[in-house]
């Protein structure tokens, strides 16, 4: 029986049907790559040290840990299913702001959703609260807790519940961290996907 190709190019060697036949698989299997990246899943590199301990930058950057840094895979599928919730871990690119307050403000940036539509959000003294009711964070470590306290109306003027669609981003490493509290919520549409997995190194592969 005839193949495809064969059917197609009866005149061409099957030097050239081979070729062909190459040529289109590589070109289909890149394809494949290309559309999962840009819906599905996603690998990133951590650059700063605003999530230790949690996820790792290399030194010599300050704060970092690790002499690598960690890679990580967001799922950019998730959120067509569902909202976003507390506590996940996720890449979003973010607001303008960002890039002028932050050091090195460029690029897609990673932190932990701490605050969704809905919340009265506020820190104090380094601890966050929602609602009034303390949030238990045993992702941040004592000596990366900052003693700092902010009220929401501090990031949005007149505010007093986070507005609907926004989040409130947060990293880990609170002294080290600029996040929402130095540039603001940050909208839906600009998070990309959840972080659940680190991959590399392999010592650091873990699931989130």
């Amino acid at each position: 029986m005839r193949g495809p190709l064969e059917r197609l190019f009866p005149n061409l060697s099957r030097r050239w049907r081979a070729v062909i036949d190459w040529v289109l698989t590589i070109v289909v299997a890149v394809g494949i790559v290309l559309a999962l990246k840009a819906w599905v899943v996603n690998p990133y590199r951590i650059p700063s040290s605003s999530m230790e301990p949690t996820l790792h930058c290399a030194r010599p950057g300050l704060g970092c840990e690790a002499s690598t840094s960690d890679r990580i895979l967001a799922n950019r599928f998730i959120y067509r299913f569902r909202n976003p919730k507390r506590k996940e871990i996720v890449v979003f690119n973010p607001p303008s702001r960002a890039k002028v307050l932050c050091p090195g403000g460029g690029g897609v940036y990673v932190k932990r959703i701490v605050g969704v539509p809905g919340d009265r959000w506020e820190e104090r003294h380094g601890y966050v609260y929602i609602d009034g009711k303390r949030l238990d964070e045993s992702y941040v470590q004592s000596a990366r807790r900052d003693d700092k306290s902010y009220k929401l109306s501090d990031l949005l003027p007149g505010a007093t519940h986070i507005p609907k669609g926004d989040y409130l981003m947060m990293g880990d490493n609170r002294i080290q961290s600029c996040d929402s509290r130095t540039w603001g919520l940050v909208p839906r549409k600009n998070i990309i996907g959840e972080v659940f997995l680190t991959y590399w190194p392999l010592s650091r592969i873990a699931t989130h």
